[in-house]
């Protein structure tokens, strides 16, 4: 699935992105991108197996946490990278809009998994993502990445069924040019 450049995604609860440049390295495709973030909003603690992720702190206070860390804090000018197979989450911890300058590398599907993502968030009230949705892109790319934000009977067993149905009813017709899931 392409996407023309540049691409602005909005996931309705405060974070705003915009990818920007696809930049090809002989090491894999760096995707260069900016956004926003409206104070406390930012991911669940989640984990991209297949990418390393790296912020500029442009505008405001970046909180930051690792799986079973303490939070630390990055402001104007600072940058934080958090490697592959690292589970992390993110927030804005100032009271003014954040602004990111970001890169992921390698892309590989991550111009189809978040837009997709911020579309199902957007469809909700509560910013969690509309569940066939959400049940598509956790089932179906598991092993790029992960939401430890969700409950582990929630991952194994509800997400798998929901996905089922999912195929039977048609709900995933929509997604017939999404890339496929690396192994």
């Amino acid at each position: 699935m392409r996407i023309s450049l540049p691409h602005t995604i909005d996931n309705g609860h405060g974070q705003i992105m915009t990818f920007r440049e696809l930049v090809h390295e002989p090491d894999g495709d760096k995707l260069i991108a900016t956004g926003t973030c409206t104070p406390n909003a930012g991911p669940t603690m989640h984990v991209h197996y297949k990418q390393d992720e790296g912020f500029k702190i442009v505008k405001g206070k970046i909180g930051c946490q690792f799986y079973g860390e303490e939070p630390v804090y990055y402001t104007e000018g600072q940058e934080v990278v958090f490697p592959r197979n690292i589970p992390h989450r993110f927030w804005n911890a100032g009271n003014d809009i954040l602004e990111l300058k970001s890169w992921v590398k390698p892309a590989n599907s991550i111009t189809f998994f978040l837009p997709t993502l911020y579309a199902a968030q957007k469809k909700t009230r509560t910013g969690r993502p509309e569940l066939f949705d959400a049940a598509y892109l956790m089932v179906r790319y598991k092993n790029e990445y992960k939401s430890l934000g969700l409950p582990l009977f929630v991952r194994k067993i509800v997400l798998p069924l929901v996905y089922s149905l999912g195929n039977i009813l048609g709900k995933y017709k929509k997604f017939k040019d999404a890339p496929d899931p690396l192994k």
